[in-house]
């Protein structure tokens, strides 16, 4: 017989009732069965087909009737501002990427190229009349967009579904529902497959560091704090007006993990960036005293949820062969991308928030106080491999008033685009995966606004072509020349050539790759002023090919340079005994590789 089967986790309800469009949203007619004492009530409605539209009433122990709830393992919602669940249809979807699948298990993400471009799909690109394109539209005009750019993984802001747009997705409420305003889920398998055929991963941002109290969500499911603390100390983040998660419940731990478990397995995603873990860390995150209760020990530390972190990194990464994860966590937590069984949390990389709240401050920094700052540049290599960093110029640096990346920049229209030119080249040479954000490719002068689309117009003018050549070279580049990215998260990797000329705005360092023959050297000079006879270090004789050089006029520059590279003299410099004499461009980044 055909039909569909309902289950749910409620242990504190007194009555359970589907109710939808195919019963007039009647509670009485087709009420639930409890399944034992697992607090699973259980029913089977014969003849109801995908597309029917459903929610539970939920009577509590008390006998108050909650809000009708959305399924909170459905796997379709309505789009919003309706929030119903939707019975979805079930037909397997026809996966052609058993290649890329295959492939990616026997890769090492922390030893190969990682530059990844960070987007929200409601606003990458949009149609006529403002309407957000469709993730049909999406797999055909952004996959192209990012292969031919040359970066090597998408990433998604949340697309499990949220009621509020403006959230971005990062209050969702429907964890196994993709959101319904770009498409069905089959679509959305449809843009992950087209993605891996074209040679590009997928990484989707995922929450489960809180979620929001909208009456058909997890709030006070069966009249009690089932997902949530009771106690608001323990259970509401004040920072966001949102609840936490009870990471010490066994079941709701289940819940989070099989959600992960859906995104990595069901739809082929190559990675979860898991958002505000600092969040989930700490007991006291964004709260003042007399707002947290301490731990067991009288700590800050959630070590419930320190448990559901590394026991979903051990499932992730038996279950999912050459899937990772990613934390974004803003504090000095150790460990965060060390195993599990050393006392780590698990995760395969860490966002290194510091980095870039260092150097973003550093090139906002008009150039004639730059020497001030310079400890900036060059105080993450400190702790530079404590942790396998991934380099984020993310959507939050460019919201709330912050301002675009090339807004940022000091200086007249000219020194705003070399300046963005030579901060750009310098974040993809220093060790570290990469990721930025739609748009500053483009250099757009506004803030990302998710309403709108791009301003795709701006290509029309050669600067903006021009910085936009830059990082599709960029990317290229990090691909082809193993130093730049094969060593990313070891300290052989790196070397100084020298740190410490603040009073040029000078600084240059050698890049290693897994042969440690293979040398590239990088200077950078965010001076406007063409340093002429500049000598650097370097730890082998022979001819320094000019790889790249954001000074050229290719990309909008002045066309200073080395005419395409230099052969190295007998002269010991910086303690390495041969050297460069290099003309160096105003507010430029150079690359050479030893041949």
């Amino acid at each position: 017989m055909s039909g569909v089967a309902f289950a749910l986790w409620a242990p504190n309800a007194r009555r359970v009732s589907v109710v939808g469009d195919f019963n007039a949203w009647d509670a009485q007619r087709h009420k639930m069965q409890t399944a034992g004492g697992s607090g699973v009530w259980q029913l089977f409605i014969p003849g109801l087909t995908a597309g029917a539209l459903y929610k539970y009433e939920i009577e509590g122990r008390d006998g108050d009737v909650q809000p009708l709830k959305a399924d909170p393992y459905g796997a379709m919602q309505e789009i919003p501002p309706h929030s119903a669940s939707v019975v979805a249809d079930d037909e397997p979807f026809p996966w052609t990427d058993e290649a890329w699948m295959q492939g990616r298990r026997g890769i090492d993400p922390r030893r190969a190229p990682m530059s990844i471009y960070e987007v929200h799909l409601g606003s990458w690109a949009r149609a006529d009349g403002n309407r957000m394109l469709t993730y049909a539209e999406l797999a055909d005009q952004l996959i192209d967009y990012v292969k031919d750019m040359g970066f090597t993984h998408i990433e998604l802001l949340p697309l499990a579904e949220h009621p509020f747009y403006g959230s971005w997705g990062y209050q969702p409420l429907s964890l196994f529902s993709p959101t319904r305003r770009y498409g069905d889920p089959r679509d959305l398998k449809a843009f992950i497959n087209r993605a891996h055929n074209e040679g590009i991963g997928v990484v989707l941002d995922w929450v489960v560091s809180h979620f929001p109290e909208d009456g058909h969500g997890l709030a006070r499911f069966d009249g009690t704090c089932l997902y949530e603390h009771d106690d608001p100390r323990q259970g509401r983040q004040p920072e966001w007006n949102t609840l936490i998660y009870n990471y010490g419940r066994t079941e709701v731990v289940n819940f989070l993990i099989c959600n992960a478990l859906l995104w990595l397995e069901d739809f082929h995603v190559d990675a979860l960036r898991a958002d505000a873990v600092a969040s989930i860390l700490y007991l006291d995150y964004a709260k003042q005293p007399g707002e947290w209760i301490p731990n067991t020990h009288g700590g800050n530390e959630n070590l419930d949820a320190v448990g559901f972190l590394q026991r979903l990194n051990e499932v992730i990464y038996e279950r999912c062969p050459g899937a990772f994860t990613i934390a974004e966590d803003s504090t000095a937590w150790p460990m965060v991308s060390r195993p599990t069984y050393v006392g780590g949390l698990g995760f395969g990389f860490k966002w290194n928030m510091g980095w870039m709240n260092d150097t973003l401050r550093y090139m906002r920094s008009d150039p004639v106080h730059r020497k001030y700052h310079h400890g900036d540049l060059t105080f993450g290599l400190l702790y530079g491999f404590h942790e396998n960093f991934i380099l984020p110029l993310s959507h939050d640096e460019v919201v709330h008033g912050k301002g675009s990346l090339l807004s940022k920049m000091p200086g007249d229209v000219w020194q705003k685009f070399a300046n963005l030119r030579a901060y750009l080249a310098f974040f993809y040479a220093h060790p570290g995966k990469k990721l930025l954000f739609m748009g500053a490719e483009i250099a757009q002068w506004r803030e990302w606004n998710h309403e709108t689309s791009l301003d795709w117009h701006l290509l029309q003018y050669p600067e903006h072509r021009g910085m936009q050549a830059l990082v599709r070279e960029l990317n290229h580049l990090h691909k082809e020349l193993g130093p730049l990215h094969e060593r990313d998260c070891e300290g052989e990797g790196f070397a100084w050539i020298d740190p410490h000329d603040s009073d040029n705005n000078v600084i240059s360092f050698l890049r290693f790759g897994a042969d440690q023959s293979q040398i590239v050297v990088v200077v950078c000079n965010f001076s406007p002023v063409v340093r002429r006879g500049y000598r650097v270090g370097v730890p082998k004789a022979g001819y320094y090919r000019e790889r790249l050089n954001t000074d050229s006029n290719f990309y909008g520059g002045s066309n200073v340079g080395n005419a395409g590279g230099v052969g190295s003299e007998s002269a010991v410099t910086n303690d390495l005994p041969h050297s460069l004499v290099l003309t160096l461009p105003p507010l430029a980044t150079l690359v050479f590789q030893a041949t």
